[in-house]
């Protein structure tokens, strides 16, 4: 009963990121548009398209960022692995291990367990580099959106995007 609770209140929660951010999110075509492809004339433009288009499509980049942290940790193996570690043994110990219970003579708690899951797996988590991932998903989710946001020229809307309708 407790996992359809889980499950419904996850199906919840889809729905209403379908509804607020991913209504927004512009076809492919309109984001791959070459055509408006262009180098601005200056920092000021510059500033000004991509200040623009972070707007525009906001959720398309929040898509571009949500792929790169993808694939650094499929290729940080090590990393996906000790993630993997800490979080299911957290919740496998949360979810089998209520009471304490011996083994051999010996009574293990839960507290037991979680004291060896992080003793194993924080150094595991140390040595796979995981600032070094952080930075590199924002460097280069920075460069593909300042890069894209930059150099795509806005639409004819973005000139009435000041102008109110009576």
């Amino acid at each position: 009963m407790e996992v359809l609770s889980h499950v419904n209140n996850l199906q919840d929660y889809a729905r209403s990121l379908k509804d607020t951010r991913l209504a927004s999110l512009k076809p492919p075509a309109e984001f791959f548009n070459i055509r408006q492809v262009s180098r601005p004339k200056d920092t000021q433009e510059y500033m000004k398209r991509a200040s623009y288009n972070i707007r525009y499509f906001s959720a398309n980049y929040a898509i571009v960022v949500a792929l790169l942290a993808v694939y650094s940790l499929l290729t940080n193996f090590l990393l996906l692995i000790s993630l993997g570690f800490l979080i299911g043994g957290f919740l496998a110990i949360s979810r089998y291990v209520q009471e304490p219970f011996e083994v051999a003579g010996k009574t293990i708690t839960p507290q037991n367990l979680y004291t060896g899951l992080f003793v194993i797996g924080i150094p595991m988590l140390w040595i796979a580099a995981p600032l070094s991932t952080v930075f590199w998903i924002v460097g280069s989710s920075a460069c593909v959106v300042g890069a894209h946001a930059g150099l795509m020229e806005p639409g004819i809307e973005s000139e009435y995007q000041g102008v109110e309708t009576v």
